[in-house]
């Protein structure tokens, strides 16, 4: 991809994720809830051919700093390998929230997910950045409510990674910086006063341990618009991960050595 072409997409993605801040300021009444949670999170990305992989998620959401239990979550997708640079995702998620915060739900809620998902990487020198664009339908059962109620909602994730060893690159036992910020939108019929759904802006220390095994720890800034339009939690995070992504994609094998007879 041509210089010019990296910076168009740069400066789209910087210009989508700046207007939370805005949409979320012309709100007439802002309620401010300040939370302190820890997240710890799984995820892996298992290459079973040149085409296909699955993708396995498990993230343990702890309110007051891991006192409390704030959101269980589990994922389930299938990816599809276009290109080195291109990878396209399908499948489900499930989660369990808790109430927490000033301003909490009556009681724990489930909701239960189908999401799609386009990634694209690309680097600019020793910069590696990816673009997430994912569309998700959730069925959500609110407190005290008997049926499910119906959301479609819109993410858009940018994020950078620099590997901090000599060579530039991310090799097994290197360091690196990893930053995201991820803007949500709801839309259709059911959304009423939270279009605007959260922002998260991420950053962290990272070290790949292995080719396949990563570790990061980091602080997710979280905002989040309630559904009433008018609470707005800002929801400070530690966050912890393990990201383990094997590839069983059978090896070439190394031609036989001549004997010389």
């Amino acid at each position: 991809m041509a210089f010019s072409a990296r910076y168009a997409l740069f400066t789209a993605g910087f210009l989508l994720l700046s207007c939370p801040s805005s949409w979320a300021q012309t709100e007439p009444r802002r309620l401010h809830d300040h939370n302190a949670h820890a997240w710890l999170m799984y995820f892996s990305d298992a290459r079973l051919s040149e085409r296909w992989g699955v993708h396995t998620e498990a993230q343990l959401r702890r309110s007051e700093l891991g006192a409390s239990s704030q959101q269980n979550f589990v994922r389930l997708g299938g990816n599809y390998y276009m290109s080195p640079r291109l990878m396209l995702t399908a499948g489900y998620a499930y989660a369990l929230t808790y109430p927490y915060g000033d301003y909490p739900a009556a009681s724990q809620f489930p909701e239960h997910r189908i999401y799609q998902q386009v990634l694209l990487r690309d680097a600019l020198g020793r910069v590696q950045f990816t673009h997430r664009y994912r569309l998700e339908q959730r069925w959500l059962r609110f407190p005290a409510a008997e049926d499910y109620t119906y959301l479609n909602r819109t993410r858009y994730q940018l994020r950078f990674m620099v590997p901090l060893g000599p060579t530039g690159q991310l090799q097994p036992r290197t360091p690196y910086v990893a930053a995201y910020d991820e803007v949500f939108v709801n839309f259709g019929r059911n959304v009423a006063r939270n279009t605007f759904d959260q922002n998260r802006a991420y950053l962290a220390l990272g070290y790949q341990v292995s080719k396949a095994t990563s570790l990061e720890a980091g602080y997710l800034h979280q905002l989040v618009q309630q559904g009433n339009g008018t609470v707005f939690e800002h929801n400070h995070t530690l966050q912890f991960t393990l990201n383990f992504n094997p590839d069983f994609r059978p090896q070439p094998t190394a031609p036989a050595l001549s004997t010389g007879q």
